[in-house]
């Protein structure tokens, strides 16, 4: 992935963000923990745009964070813009593989990747759901459109 052309394709899902002074830690670096905080907010504007959290809301049916990894290339620092993006890169019988990618803007290049690996659960009832087809279709629908 070496341009921004390349990252819009595979992340459908933007949100930009500052890195803000209190990210860096003491090697003068944002800090590892940071880049799931943006991941997280990544995932959940995903989650907003293919319904899942009125899904939450309405049927008590949501997504659960099963595993997540990142691959940190280069270091963030302050001050820096960075766009954080989400994709579907898998479905699963009861959730789907997101990827995600940190975008830094003063770089001009993607500094870390990552993925997550989603389960669906009744909250009801604490057991694991299969994915609404509106759910699948959602996710087809924005997929195909990046």
């Amino acid at each position: 992935m070496k341009t921004q052309a390349d990252f819009d394709q595979a992340f459908p899902v933007q949100v930009n963000l500052p890195v803000q002074w209190g990210e860096m830690d003491a090697f003068n670096h944002v800090n590892n923990a940071t880049y799931f905080k943006y991941f997280e907010t990544a995932r959940l504007a995903y989650f907003n745009q293919v319904g899942v959290m009125d899904d939450m809301q309405s049927a008590k049916i949501g997504p659960i964070l099963a595993e997540t990894s990142a691959k940190f290339r280069r270091p963030l620092v302050f001050p820096d813009s960075i766009v954080a993006g989400a994709g579907v890169l898998e479905h699963h019988e009861y959730g789907f593989l997101m990827q995600y990618g940190i975008w830094s803007e003063q770089q001009q290049t993607v500094v870390t990747l990552g993925t997550g690996r989603v389960v669906m659960v009744d909250y009801k009832t604490g057991q694991k759901v299969q994915p609404s087809e509106a759910l699948k279709n959602a996710i087809k629908a924005l997929q195909n459109n990046s």
